[in-house]
């Protein structure tokens, strides 16, 4: 076998080159779900495209390495795209975000419809396929340097699977469940780019390698390390504002403050998950067409009525029905504890709302009490989980109210074209509940849907806002009932067994692009990118 590198005397080098390879391989998979989620969202179409353009890159790195390492069976050539590689990832984090929104602004002027996975695509093309084309070199490599003898190489190759394997393990829980919480995802990207460079640089030295190319490696990650462990995914914002900004399992979390609130981010592209508004009273936003619900279950009549709120957020809904309903007792499910303490530093949620870290879905599943209330608050965007928008969620709902009570439901995304993501939503439910309202959010995106068993609530929401104190709250419930209108439901219907939400979110999100972004589009044609940028 060509070469003299001293680490070549038994392949035990080789195995671990195998080992960090593979467990690089997948720490850029999930590192490149967190980096996309917060422009693209989490949804499975992200996921899918991650996982299908490394699966492709791979497929053709292993033909590449496979003929190259018969061709010149020199490991030194293995380790050159090695470290190839691991400058490539290193420097992701300081512009990797620059290119998804380069390429996110080309493409949202150019095309109509499929912009989530176009611009994924794309973006997993530019920046993730040449590293990971690159490291699926490895392991068609290490098997021809491995083998010396043809009846080896049966145990030579399993060897090397079981190796990456075990690196690939190591590689999907530790970002998921250290690095990326406790350091972040640019930080991971540069953890891992280094592992594979220093296992390249300490091949070179071992065997005599050059210098300079040595020198050039280190000063490329020390450059990526100062410019890139510190970008913040919304780089565009003032940084004054930003009051917070981090990762958990679940997201990334951004805190921001405006001159009359305090957001909430999950996603820099799509909206936000929750606001506060500085001045106590209304907010002007979805929370205060939800306080309708109250009404319709008649809470001002009830002994110790009780509200659960499935994802509670920042605590904007919690807040808004203490203040006005201090009878209601509040109990609240958010699946990220994170989110919760920020609540409760940035956004006043009271220590005395309990809030209990679980899934919606599977906290219903083991609860017995049963609610007055229950407002589902779930969804993010196109991030809406399936199994808290199917038949089988929405019976458990029901399970859970007493008579007379009432679910209300948040959408946060109006569908103009029949089959929206709210059309499918909206008929699971009046498949389930016999009596549906909803009512648009003015000057926003937002539905409110509110369901319950009994045909009365259009008329308890007349009678008990008549005799609300508060003057502006009793005339946004007038103005909310004179909006509310009778649901009919038509065939649509989503299952445990079926429910594309994703897909369907995307139809949404495209018709909404088409529509804010059509004067955009027509300054394009006429004066090109120059016009838009000065527009």
């Amino acid at each position: 076998m060509p070469g003299k590198n001293k680490l070549l005397e038994s392949h035990l080098y080789l195995y671990l080159t195998e080992f960090f390879a593979g467990m690089a391989l997948m720490a850029v998979e999930i590192g490149a779900q967190r980096l996309i989620s917060p422009y693209f969202s989490s949804s499975q179409i992200v996921w899918t495209i991650i996982i299908g353009t490394i699966m492709i890159a791979m497929a053709l790195g292993n033909l590449y390495g496979g003929r190259r390492a018969d061709k010149d069976p020199n490991p030194d050539r293995l380790y050159d795209r090695i470290f190839l590689a691991s400058l490539w990832l290193a420097l992701i984090p300081a512009v990797g975000k620059y290119l998804i929104i380069g390429i996110s602004g080309l493409l949202i002027l150019a095309i109509d419809t499929h912009f989530l996975v176009l611009a994924a695509l794309v973006t997993c093309l530019a920046v993730f396929v040449f590293p990971l084309f690159l490291l699926g070199t490895v392991t068609p490599s290490l098997a021809r340097y491995c083998v010396e003898k043809k009846e080896e190489t049966g145990g030579i190759v399993g060897r090397l699977g079981a190796v990456n394997t075990i690196g690939s393990i190591l590689g999907t829980f530790l970002p998921t469940f250290l690095t990326i919480p406790a350091l972040g995802t640019s930080l991971t990207f540069l953890l891992f780019a280094g592992i594979l460079l220093l296992l390249s640089l300490v091949y070179f030295a071992a065997g005599g390698g050059t210098r300079k190319k040595m020198a050039l490696g280190a000063v490329i990650f020390l450059a990526a390390c100062v410019l890139g462990h510190s970008t913040s995914f919304a780089f565009w914002e003032d940084p004054e504002k930003i009051k917070y900004e981090g990762e958990s399992t679940y997201n990334y979390l951004q805190v921001r403050e405006e001159p009359d609130s305090i957001v909430l981010s999950t996603n820099v592209l799509f909206g936000v998950q929750s606001i506060k508004m500085k001045q106590e009273g209304l907010t002007g936003m979805y929370y205060d067409v939800a306080l309708a619900a109250p009404y319709m279950a008649r809470i001002r009549e009830k002994k110790d009525p009780e509200l659960l709120i499935l994802g509670m957020g920042t605590g904007t809904y919690a807040h808004q029905c203490r203040r006005y309903f201090p009878e209601l007792k509040i109990t609240g499910v958010e699946i990220d504890p994170q989110i919760t303490a920020l609540a409760r530093t940035y956004f006043g949620l009271p220590p005395d709302v309990p809030v209990t870290a679980y899934d919606g879905r599977a906290y219903l599943s083991g609860d017995r009490k049963k609610y007055d209330l229950i407002m589902v608050d779930a969804y993010q965007d196109i991030t809406i989980p399936f199994s808290m928008s199917s038949v089988e969620f929405f019976q458990s709902v029901r399970e859970h109210l007493r008579p007379g009570g009432v679910m209300v439901l948040n959408m946060n995304m109006k569908g103009s074209v029949p089959g929206s993501l709210n059309d499918y939503l909206a008929d699971t439910v009046a498949s389930v509940f016999p009596a549906v309202y909803m009512a648009d959010v003015p000057q926003a995106t937002n539905r409110e849907l509110f369901a319950g068993m009994e045909d009365d609530l259009a008329e308890n929401l007349r009678l008990q806002g008549k005799r609300e104190k508060d003057l502006e709250l009793r005339q946004l419930m007038e103005q909310t009932g004179q909006r509310l209108t009778p649901y009919h439901p038509g065939p649509y219907r989503l299952t445990d067994d079926r429910a594309p939400v994703e897909l369907l979110g995307m139809r949404t999100i495209d018709t909404l692009i088409h529509q804010e972004l059509g004067m955009y589009r027509d300054i394009l044609k006429e004066k090109g990118i120059r016009g838009v940028l000065e527009e």
